[in-house]
């Protein structure tokens, strides 16, 4: 339980961190979803879980209005080096992959200087991986955008640098990302991405894309 949508893992994960009592916090926040039996793998109790949890808690904790996942990107960055290496990529503009070259120096992200310079070339990379970044099979590139878009969620928040932990910075250069679960709207949301693969996102996203997309749902945010 936090009192704002968090940016960022380590904050949230340590010890030491500030506790908020319950009757102050606005916001619910997911940070990991786990089918832990073997047996069960390629069963998907997100939708189920998440909606039912949003709705007790919405009972039991009235003041609570804000429900987030705080989520890896556990194929960016791999998606990232192969937009970088090929200079025909319509998701990196040249500009853009000549400011991102920075990535492969080592220990990039205690630069301070360097991660403000990379800050905007990261998000609109990032931006176009998930909203416009497919499979052959139409679908989303990243398979937790997949999870929780097909459970109803929105893109909410790109968060760049949100885990600096070496797993992530391997996978993901270290982003992470908000999605947001409105009671109100997850049936909608649901429907749009089972029915067309559209990823319902923040205006704040979309705007990042350097083109327009036709299977881009942008909401006000």
């Amino acid at each position: 339980m936090t009192r704002e949508i968090p940016a960022a893992i380590a904050p949230i994960l340590s010890a030491k961190r500030d506790t908020v009592e319950p009757e102050r916090a606005t916001t619910a926040v997911f940070y990991s979803i786990t089918n832990c039996q073997r047996g069960l793998a390629g069963v998907s109790f997100g939708h189920f879980l998440i909606k039912q949890v949003v709705e007790e808690v919405s009972r039991e904790m009235p003041r609570i209005g804000t429900f987030v996942t705080l989520s890896p990107a556990p194929n960016f960055a791999q998606w990232l080096k192969r937009e970088r290496g090929n200079a025909a990529s319509i998701a990196i503009a040249e500009d853009d992959r000549e400011a991102l070259a920075a990535l492969d120096r080592p220990e990039w992200w205690k630069d301070e200087e360097l991660v403000e310079a990379l800050d905007e070339p990261m998000r609109r990379a990032a931006a176009w991986y998930y909203v416009r970044g497919r499979t052959k099979r139409g679908q989303p590139l990243d398979a937790v955008a997949r999870f929780h878009l097909g459970n109803g969620a929105r893109l909410e928040r790109l968060n760049w640098p949100g885990d600096t932990s070496d797993r992530a910075l391997a996978q993901s250069y270290g982003l992470m990302v908000n999605y947001l679960y409105d009671l109100d709207y997850i049936e909608k949301n649901h429907e749009a991405y089972a029915q067309q693969r559209a990823v319902v996102a923040a205006n704040a996203i979309t705007r990042l894309v350097r083109s327009p997309v036709r299977d881009v749902v942008p909401v006000s945010g």
